[in-house]
């Protein structure tokens, strides 16, 4: 049996939630930090799927997404952290809860004077993104 060596990469994708948000708001956050990932750094994803029936499946990260949460503070000293190093990122505000659609979603957050963060997405350099999520818990 041949055995290859583990696969390695060099990059991070990390989701960083809020730890108070309710269990829907966590599924919903996560999915909207790393909808645009694929699209902005196409090499995160990876060839297409297929089973033995022959039925084609969409592409998905080629790497896993590590999930994490943390208080308030830590949340927003993560955000200002990837910020300063100049790191991939996504965000998600309490306010996009109470929108329903992209446009609103983009005037909230234009229209936010301080940033009540429910999550971020963050891609770069492993080492730069474990040190904007340090002290971070994985989700439970």
């Amino acid at each position: 049996m041949d055995h290859e060596a583990p696969v390695r990469f060099d990059t991070k994708i990390a989701v960083l939630l809020r730890a108070d948000l309710a269990v829907w708001q966590r599924l919903n956050v996560t999915a909207f930090l790393v909808s645009g990932l694929g699209t902005t750094e196409p090499e995160v994803v990876g060839e297409p799927y297929e089973d033995a029936a022959g039925n084609a499946y969409l592409p998905m990260f080629r790497q896993p997404v590590m999930v994490l949460e943390a208080a308030e503070e830590q949340l927003a000293a993560s955000h200002a952290k990837a910020l300063a190093r100049g790191l991939r990122l996504s965000l998600f505000t309490t306010e996009l809860f109470t929108t329903g659609n992209d446009r609103d979603n983009r005037a909230a957050l234009r229209a936010a004077d301080k940033l009540d963060l429910a999550g971020i997405g963050v891609y770069g350099p492993k080492n730069a993104v474990d040190r904007v999520v340090k002290g971070a818990r994985m989700h439970p």
